[in-house]
């Protein structure tokens, strides 16, 4: 995507002092890394990740304590004690760093660097989601303690071509002797690159300073940045904030649901809330083949899939009466038919009535760990199909955003490859 007019009107992408792990201070770098805060779906995630090295950087952004003061102070003097001990260090040279993450059938390569925040100039960085407002007072409080950016947003833009601009330093440098390699616990290979050469940064910045960008993953973080700088007289590191920005134009990105968990609400009256307002059908397991169903209803309309009984029922067709009562009007009929939109609005708020509450609701992007949760809570599993990107896009553009985790683009990167300290 390319914004008229200047550089000035486009992303500000500078360099930075990366943080990173000290190899030799640590068992492994894949041992250290974890997915992004809001992605440690396993019922030991915590606990698996922290015993994996005593090191690992879901200590930094999962600290464990009894009140959000005391774990927001653990993770700051985490980080201290690791920053005295040589376990983490910053890099001599400002740089821009290429990120590569690749296993069977997925090549993925981006461009880490700190992004100027704006709030004055309207569509050079693009929210499609809400965004929940204890949620980003939580993440404002760990990185105001922690004085750093301790993990980057996923973004994407979209570029000229493989030979132009930022696309050829990318690959040129990715050509040659990365500052690490691993390969962690899902298969992925990730592989990073330091951009110091004033030329090349030239020409990426340049590139970029053309463009707008969609943020893929991370509308919490970004409210996060914009919050904190907001609280910090200008110009000062807070005006910056970590990103990986990725050209889809040249790596196009998976798009996945995040699904729903309702901690207190059984199948049996989930089911019996639907009925006579949507079509209920039952559908043959395993997982995989009722998810199979779930994708071919999509392509038709409004589905769900509910499950943690046991058994999976497809729930289509909505009354359209009731849709009009339910949904709002005041948005493009493409947000109106979303299947997150009728999801919260008419099943959840109207027909289940369950408050959209960590209490009640938890989000999962991964369907399996989905079902297997409310089979072990008695509760009802909501699985989604994905939104396609070009919807997200186009709403996007118009300004409008679409009900929170309503899409999971992927893959994510990877927590603790590089941070960026804001002192």
């Amino acid at each position: 995507m390319t914004t008229p007019g200047t550089a000035e009107h486009g992303l500000r992408v500078i360099p930075f002092h990366g943080l990173r792990y000290v190899p030799e201070r640590v068992g492994s770098l894949a041992a250290v890394t974890s997915p992004p805060y809001d992605v440690v779906v396993r019922p030991d995630g915590v606990d698996y990740l922290e015993s994996a090295d005593p090191h690992n950087i879901v200590r930094l952004i999962l600290p464990q304590a009894d009140t959000p003061a005391a774990r927001n102070e653990q993770a700051a003097r985490t980080l201290r004690e690791w920053l005295d001990k040589g376990v983490l260090s910053a890099d001599p040279e400002p740089a821009l760093y290429v990120y590569e993450q690749r296993r069977a059938g997925v090549l993925q390569r981006g461009i880490i660097g700190a992004l100027a925040l704006s709030k004055a100039e309207a569509g050079i960085v693009l929210p499609h989601e809400d965004v929940m407002p204890d949620v980003v007072t939580d993440r404002a409080g760990l990185m105001r303690a922690a004085c750093a950016n301790l993990e980057p947003l996923l973004l994407t833009y979209l570029g000229d071509g493989p030979g132009a601009g930022a696309a050829e330093v990318v690959e040129r440098t990715a050509a040659g002797t990365p500052l690490l390699a691993t390969t962690t616990e899902d298969g992925m290979q990730h592989r990073l690159w330091a951009v110091t050469d004033p030329d090349d940064l030239a020409v990426v910045t340049g590139d970029l300073g053309h463009r707008q960008a969609l943020i893929a993953d991370g509308h919490h973080r970004w409210a996060t940045y914009l919050r904190l700088q907001e609280e910090h007289r200008s110009p000062t590191a807070w005006d910056f904030g970590l990103v990986l920005l990725v050209d889809t134009t040249r790596y196009p990105l998976q798009v996945r649901a995040i699904h729903r968990m309702l901690r207190r609400l059984p199948v049996a009256d989930a089911l019996a809330s639907v009925e006579g307002h949507f079509r209920v059908r039952r559908v043959e397991g395993p997982l995989p083949l009722a998810v199979e169903a779930l994708a071919d209803a999509a392509e038709r309309g409004n589905a769900f899939l509910l499950a943690g009984d046991g058994t999976f029922h497809l729930v289509t067709d909505p009354d359209l009466g009731l849709l009009e009562r339910t949904v709002r009007h005041d948005r493009p009929e493409a947000w109106r038919r979303l299947d997150a939109t009728v999801l919260h609005a008419t099943l959840l708020d109207t027909l289940w009535e369950i408050p959209d509450t960590p209490d009640q609701i938890t989000y999962i992007h991964d369907a399996a760990a989905t079902v297997a949760m409310a089979e072990r809570h008695g509760g009802t599993a909501v699985l989604l199909h994905p939104v396609r990107e070009a919807v997200v896009r186009d709403l996007a553009r118009q300004g409008v955003t679409m009900p929170r985790k309503s899409t999971s683009f992927g893959p994510k990167p990877a927590t603790g490859l590089v941070l960026r300290s804001l002192d």
